[in-house]
């Protein structure tokens, strides 16, 4: 057997594994967030989940709520959807396309970056969105801490 193409060939499998992972660190802290102006103070990752997913349009206390999405991509998008509804960004696009093809639902506004959907969330107590726990700031507030 010859292995200094089979090592070659591991090698390159590794980097490209590397390459394929998230930007976001693993085992940082992502948070849900709402506006500071919100009366919500907390969520259960079920409650969050429904909302994202486009299966509940309310908040717990009966206000509207709307999702913000990360760009289709990142790091931070792919660790969410991962951690709140156990969804790969594979798994995600196929529940997404059969929402849309049956009518029974759109998938959240996608924005930029996670300052935009902070600085949105800020101006609108119906928003609700996913940071890094770094980006906080008083304009918004946590509800949900994702480990």
């Amino acid at each position: 057997m010859n292995t200094p193409p089979l090592r070659r060939l591991l090698a390159a499998c590794a980097l490209t594994l590397l390459a394929c992972q998230p930007l976001h660190a693993a085992g940082s802290d992502l948070v849900v967030i709402v506006s500071a102006k919100s009366p919500v103070a907390s969520m259960r990752a079920d409650q969050v989940a429904d909302i994202f997913l486009g299966q509940a349009g309310t908040f717990p206390d009966g206000a509207e709520a709307v999702a913000l999405d990360q760009r289709i991509g990142t790091g931070l998008r792919d660790e969410f959807y991962a951690r709140v509804t156990a969804k790969t960004p594979a798994l995600l696009k196929a529940y997404w396309t059969k929402m849309i093809f049956t009518g029974r639902g759109q998938p959240p506004q996608e924005v930029p970056d996670s300052a935009t959907v902070r600085r949105m969330v800020a101006d609108n107590p119906a928003l609700i969105g996913y940071i890094d726990k770094a980006a906080l700031d008083h304009s918004v507030k946590a509800v949900l801490v994702v480990r």
